[in-house]
């Protein structure tokens, strides 16, 4: 198999890295929860990727293949994403009858996040078309390797279950799940930093 190569995305690649995630995303359990219609759906996600991940670009943490296939936004210790966008976002556009969901949601979110310094990983997608190539995976080796550079842990949330292997093999490990009225379920993870061998 061909090793795939990952490099950081510049701010200038903002729009293409967002049209990537928006498709990876399309049929993510918990994006199409939040903005079920699919017209509201590609008009708002790059918005909410923006508000989410936007602060990757700061820290050369917004990660893509080279063959553009995948992307994934990290966020180092300290930073956050952009709350009050995101919430400002979902109540205009998802349907009135989740907002308290979405509420709760968010607010368990942030119980579950880790005290300790942790690079958090809001957003990761692989083009549809070229799933199960192993570009999720050189993704995360790729970012994980600076984590572990920095003696840093890693946190993120899985929306979809098919995703949580990919994770495990990756060393997180699960938390918990979320689940707040007819939310779909978030699973929680956390990733040690890991010791080089040598």
């Amino acid at each position: 198999m061909t090793s795939i190569a990952v490099r950081s995305a510049s701010r200038d690649e903002e729009s293409a890295v967002s049209a990537l995630i928006t498709l990876a995303f399309a049929s993510d359990p918990m994006a199409r929860w939040s903005l079920r219609d699919p017209q509201t759906y590609l008009a708002v996600m790059p918005e909410l990727i923006r508000a989410f991940g936007a602060a990757a670009y700061d820290s050369d943490s917004a990660y893509v293949s080279e063959d553009g296939g995948g992307a994934a936004m990290w966020l180092p210790p300290g930073v956050e994403p952009d709350i009050e966008t995101l919430d400002r976002l979902i109540k205009a556009n998802a349907d009135p009858a989740i907002l308290s969901d979405v509420d709760a949601m968010f607010d368990a979110m942030a119980r579950y996040h880790p005290e300790v310094p942790h690079w958090y990983l809001p957003l990761i997608g692989t083009d549809p078309a070229r799933q199960g190539q192993g570009i999720g995976g050189a993704l995360m080796c790729h970012a994980l390797a600076r984590c572990d550079r920095e003696g840093a842990a890693a946190y993120l949330e899985s929306s979809n279950p098919r995703n949580i292997p990919l994770y495990q093999r990756h060393g997180f490990e699960i938390l918990g799940t979320i689940q707040t009225g007819s939310s779909p379920v978030l699973t929680p993870m956390l990733r040690p930093p890991q010791l080089a061998a040598g």
